[in-house]
């Protein structure tokens, strides 16, 4: 019967106060862990998608390189390693970097006013693969050899590997910072409902006293910090939200055209999509849950500890 009586009337007992600087405090620093966890996964979420487009598009890609030959037209030998090229399984397209693509990969060493016309260096022709499972790397380049001298092919799976190998340490740094978030925030939420707990002895006792069981204490606690975890998660994945957005904004309108595409190379758009926004509901949720099994741990803990 008590705890029926309880149970009907457990919103007019404030063992936590909402009002009270503890539970202000905590959900202030639930919602700056929030938004560092959201900011964390959003990060490594970007990073991951955009290693795994950038390797992509360096497998479906190689390049043909041609040495400068005494005695031989380049001009000749680059339409006959296109046309070889074009006659291999698995390739969609070939092209030639002119001397002013090569000018404008080596601008930023060299500056923009080099002339490279009086140099006279190796050509390259870039190869697109419609289907790299059916492109023959081995056949084409015997075919190389027989037509062209100083003909070479590079497949760039030496920095495909390098990029994988930067991509995995950023995630695997990224999840643990993230993980190590979530331990700051079980921390911050045991030392809460320790203070709560402390400061509202006597409302405990009195609840014993009539007839309340730990349970009902533990589920009272439970439900007051998921209600102050999910208003910090909410207001931390709003602010993350937000920064990414406005991230996006400067990236695309305010920061100089070379700066963004370096951001964008390493970060993609910025945009997280669908499976991203629902990634950062869910790191919300988890913390909402986090906080509210912590804190009924720590009271069942507390009520051991004191109990007659």
């Amino acid at each position: 019967m008590i705890d029926q009586f309880l149970n009907r009337n457990r919103a007019d007992i404030a063992i936590v106060p909402r009002s009270s600087i503890a539970g202000r405090t905590l959900a202030l620093l639930v919602a700056i862990m929030t938004f560092l966890s959201c900011v964390t996964f959003g990060a490594v979420y970007l990073v991951q998608n955009s290693a795994v487009a950038w390797s992509s598009e360096v497998g479906r890609e190689i390049t043909i390189q041609l040495q400068p030959v005494d005695g031989e037209e380049m001009t000749s030998n680059v339409r006959t390693a296109i046309a070889l090229a074009l006659d291999s399984p698995g390739v969609g397209n070939a092209e030639e970097l002119t001397v002013e693509d090569s000018e404008r990969l080596l601008a930023p060493w060299l500056g923009d006013e080099f002339d490279l016309e009086g140099f006279d260096l190796p050509r390259l022709i870039v190869v697109h693969l419609s289907d790299p499972n059916a492109f023959d790397q081995t056949a084409l380049q015997a075919k190389l050899d027989q037509s062209l001298a100083g003909a070479s092919i590079d497949t760039h799976k030496a920095w495909q590997q390098k990029l994988n190998a930067m991509s995995g340490t950023i995630v695997f740094s990224g999840l643990l910072a993230l993980m190590l978030i979530m331990a700051a925030t079980i921390l911050a939420v045991i030392f809460a409902t320790n203070g709560a707990m402390a400061s509202n002895r006597e409302i405990v006792d009195v609840l014993h006293f009539i007839g309340a069981s730990d349970q009902y204490i533990a589920r009272a606690f439970q439900s007051r910090f998921f209600t102050i975890g999910l208003e910090g998660g909410i207001v931390g994945g709003v602010a993350a939200l937000i920064f990414f957005v406005l991230a996006g904004v400067i990236t695309n309108y305010l920061l100089p055209s070379q700066n963004a595409e370096q951001v964008e190379l390493l970060f993609g758009q910025l945009s997280l999509g669908w499976i991203g926004i629902l990634g950062l509901v869910l790191v919300v949720a988890i913390i909402a849950g986090l906080t509210s099994v912590t804190s009924r741990i720590t009271v069942h803990r507390f009520l051991a500890q004191v109990a007659p």
